[in-house]
This record gives structure tokens, C-alpha cells and sequence, in this order.
């Protein structure tokens, strides 16, 4: 018989606030409630998240979002088995503030404390959403990260490819801010996509000609600085319609490339003749429509399912964190008070490390 088992979950580690209280049992994962608080109001002035305004907010709000989730969830917290929270990757500051609400709150009443790896959350959520059975392969593709990752088991993943400089989220905020729309940058130029033509321009599909599965998205930022910078010269600034042209050709590049490498990915994860193939997308880049749409379209044509998990898990939450929390709690798992908060945590702890850095984090 199952053990139902109630996890708190926090997470801190970029620019939102969240708790989750997360329940599984016989019938499977049940979200009992999901607080998340965002900053985009705190940042939006600075056209980036700032670190040291975040970790300061986030120290704010997590006592807050956790009242509000157990109230949420009609729990208190003698109705818990366990308190999971990020502990990395991420900006330090803002992750030392939710290892450190977790500590008290595991110090005050003897519950277990999880250490969650951020990346391990989002790529565990199909299983969270879908119930998704080992081995499937994922695309996380976020604003700090953007790797391929085969999910053999709850902590064991095989990297097959990832950024090697911007990951796609940074770079969606970067052509957002060279062209004047709002933070956060990937719904604003998704929306001006819709109203421009994606061929106007000749945008590069970065790494295309080279084998394997990394990608690379600092050069296509780059070209659409570059083209901006041509049109102002030639008409003394952008038009409406070239702004829309400009998202549209750049959000149809970054399409094309994670296409092409999620079929050369997938050909990969197939060797492995998995039972059931899936192929699952997480991270806030899988909210964009487009991006969604055409990954879907490669796994109809590999006849492998493909799983994106509702936009509101997409994103940073703490559901995933809480999920993961469990499965980790499931393993017996448990982390001491002298656990620390990591702002570099790769899944795959065999494979050399991603190069770069960007302004969402270390790569992981």
C-alpha cells in the first residue's frame, strides 16, 4: 500500500516568491495549493532581474506565501511529513533565503527538511502532471537554462546537449529590452510576433551546421541588435511593423533551432528503445505557443508523445519543488541543517559543465 505522504514546497531562486503544498497517495500527485508571488513590478524599472532586490524580496514574502499556502491547502503544519525547498541552482541570495525559511521551519517542528535541485523540479514535472514513467527525454528551456536532459530516475539524468552561452529566456528578455518592450521579455515579443512576418528578415539559426545537440543563442541576439541598428540608420528609427518583424523573425529562429535539435535529440533518447517514448517540455520558454507547437509537431513525427505541462508550471513555482520533495522523501532522502545553498547544481553530475554565465545565473 502507498503512503501518503504532504510536502511544503519553497522556492526562491530567481525572481519569484512560491510555497506549494503538494499531497500523494494511492491515486497519485494532488496540488493542494500554489502561492507565487512575482516581482516583475520590482524589476521592471532596471529591464532585468536584480539580485540583490530580489533576495531582499524574497525574504519578505516566504513566510507570507507559506501561511498562505497552508491556509490555502487547510493544512497546518503538523499535517505535514516533510519541507522541501530549492537549494539551487540560482542567485545565491535568493536561494540562501529559502534554505534558511525551510531550516526554521524545520527546526521549530522536527519535520524533515528535502534539498531540491531547481532543474531536477522542472524537469520532474511531467510526472507531477502527466504521470510520465522513466526513461523519457526533456527539454527544460527557461530564462537561466536550456539543456536536453534523458530522466533515467528521480536523481539520474544524462545531459545530451545544452546553451553554451544565453539560454532562450535570456535571450527573449535581451531583444525585448533592445527593442523597447516590456520585462519579462518572452510573452512581450511573443505577442509582437503575432503582428509581424517572420520572413522579413534574415535572422541566423545559430549551431545548425554543427553535429550534436548544443545550442547557442548570444549571436541571434546579437544579428537583431545589429539589424535594429541598420533600420534606425536608414529610416531614423523603427516602425511599429519592423519592431513586430524583429520578434517574429527572431522567436521563428529560436523555433527552428530547438526543432532541429530536439529531432537530433530524440534520435538519441530512442536508441535507448524506451517502452513508452516520450518527450516533455518544462521551464518558462514552454509557455511560448509557437515554441510548443512546432516541438510538438517533431515528436508527432518521431511517433513519440509529447507532454507540455499546464503554462502556470511552466513557469517558476513551487509545486514542482514540494513534487520533487517527494519522490526525493520516497527515496529516504533527508538533508541536515548544515545543508547550503548552491548557485551551480548540474543534473548530470558526469558531464563536463556548460560554459557561460547569464544574468539569470551560472549554468548549470
Amino acid at each position: 500500500m502507498v503512503r501518503t505522504v504532504t510536502v511544503l514546497g519553497l522556492e526562491s531562486s530567481c525572481d519569484d516568491t512560491a510555497a506549494a503544498v503538494v499531497r500523494q497517495g494511492r491515486d497519485g500527485a494532488q496540488i493542494l495549493s500554489s502561492i507565487v508571488h512575482s516581482q516583475d513590478d520590482l524589476h521592471s524599472a532596471y529591464g532585468g532581474v536584480v539580485p540583490e532586490l530580489a533576495a531582499r524580496a524574497h525574504a519578505e514574502k516566504l513566510d507570507i506565501c507559506v501561511i498562505q499556502a497552508l491556509h490555502d491547502a487547510g493544512l497546518t503544519l503538523a499535517d505535514l511529513d516533510a519541507v522541501a525547498v530549492t537549494a539551487g541552482p540560482g542567485l545565491i541570495g535568493g536561494v540562501v533565503a529559502g534554505v534558511m525559511c525551510a531550516k526554521g521551519i524545520c527546526a521549530a517542528t522536527g519535520l524533515p527538511l528535502i534539498a531540491v535541485n531547481h532543474l531536477a523540479g522542472h524537469a520532474l514535472t511531467p510526472r507531477l502532471t502527466d504521470n510520465v514513467d522513466f526513461p523519457y527525454l526533456v527539454l527544460l528551456v527557461s530564462g537561466g537554462h536550456c539543456q536536453f536532459l534523458i530522466a533515467h530516475g528521480t536523481e539520474s539524468f544524462t545531459r545530451l546537449g545544452g546553451t553554451i552561452d544565453d539560454a532562450p529566456g535570456e535571450a527573449f528578455d535581451k531583444v525585448a529590452r533592445l527593442l523597447g518592450l516590456a520585462q519579462p521579455g518572452g510573452p512581450a515579443v511573443e505577442a509582437e510576433a503575432r503582428k509581424g512576418d517572420a520572413a522579413h528578415f534574415a535572422l541566423p539559426r545559430p549551431l545548425l551546421d554543427r553535429a550534436g545537440c548544443d545550442l547557442s543563442f548570444s549571436g541571434l541576439k546579437t544579428a537583431v541588435l545589429r539589424q535594429r541598428d541598420i533600420i534606425a540608420l536608414d529610416k531614423g528609427g523603427l516602425t511599429r511593423q519592423d519592431r513586430a518583424d524583429l520578434c517574429a523573425g527572431f522567436q521563428q529562429a529560436v523555433t527552428d533551432v530547438l526543432a532541429e535539435k530536439s529531432r537530433r535529440a530524440l534520435a538519441l533518447y530512442l536508441t535507448q528503445d524506451p517502452a513508452a517514448p516520450v518527450m516533455a517540455v518544462a521551464g518558462g520558454v514552454a509557455a511560448n505557443g509557437t515554441i510548443r507547437a512546432a516541438l510538438e509537431a517533431v515528436c508527432a513525427q518521431s511517433k513519440v508523445a509529447f507532454v507540455a505541462p499546464p503554462l502556470a508550471l511552466c513557469t517558476d513555482n513551487a509545486a514542482m519543488i514540494a513534487y520533487t520533495g517527494i519522490e526525493r522523501f520516497r527515496l529516504g532522502a533527508r538533508d541536515g541543517m548544515d545543508l547550503a545553498a548552491r548557485p551551480r547544481w548540474p543534473l548530470d553530475q558526469s558531464s563536463p559543465a556548460m560554459l557561460g554565465s547569464g544574468k539569470k545565473g551560472a549554468k548549470a
